[in-house]
């Protein structure tokens, strides 16, 4: 299992960046009629934090996550970062390939 770091590049700044994950995303409840007090902390998932570039990223999330997904599986690494999961480095290569292809120097994979 190869697991890669995916970067776009800054709308504003145009250098890579990548989103982190620093704290799972805090559900909490509104009733009508009473208060409720509970928080949930709800981790997001690979493509979750992904959508989350849109707007920071030149290019659009979801067009990204379906090329991503014809070579493997976005996930969110051990502390927070935006990763892709690959079965092998031939699909990491294949992945690269086409993201150059398909988005130039605007959506980039590192270790």
């Amino acid at each position: 299992m190869i697991r890669l770091r995916l970067f776009g590049r800054c709308r504003i700044y145009h250098d890579p960046v990548s989103p982190v994950l620093r704290a799972p995303a805090q559900i909490g409840w509104d009733a009508w009629f009473r208060t409720i007090d509970l928080v949930t902390p709800q981790p997001l998932k690979g493509e979750e934090l992904l959508r989350r570039t849109r707007g920071w990223w030149t290019e659009e999330p979801l067009e990204i996550a379906e090329v991503v997904k014809q070579y493997g599986r976005l996930v969110v690494g051990d502390k927070g970062e935006l990763m892709v999961e690959f079965e092998g480095q031939k699909d990491a290569d294949a992945l690269a390939a086409k993201l150059k292809e398909r988005f130039s120097d605007q959506v980039l994979l590192a270790p």
